[in-house]
């Protein structure tokens, strides 16, 4: 199995506005990938409520790194992906593979 978790920054435009509401609907749009991106195992995604220097976080979980890699393809996640790069200023990235 793969784990895939990414986290962001916010664009300070986006972080004045009280991003809430796109917090829900990205929230719903990543969870509808599940059942369409073919070996996606889990999905989640929330606003940090912690502090710190990262404001999102989604974690996935593959069956394989094939699975994963043909998600970063995938159309229905590339619509998301390009909403979160329209809101976001920074990003950071751990995959890893339990045996």
């Amino acid at each position: 199995m793969v784990k895939h978790i990414v986290m962001w920054k916010w664009k300070d435009e986006v972080k004045q506005d009280h991003p809430e509401a796109l917090v829900a609907s990205l929230q719903e749009r990543f969870k509808a990938l599940l059942g369409v991106v073919p070996g996606l195992k889990e999905i989640e995604f929330g606003a940090n409520y912690n502090g710190g220097e990262y404001d999102i976080a989604l974690y996935c979980a593959f069956a394989t790194k094939e699975d994963q890699d043909a998600y970063q393809t995938n159309p229905a996640h590339l619509a998301v992906a390009e909403t979160v790069r329209a809101s976001t200023c920074g990003r950071a990235c751990v995959d890893y593979e339990i045996a």
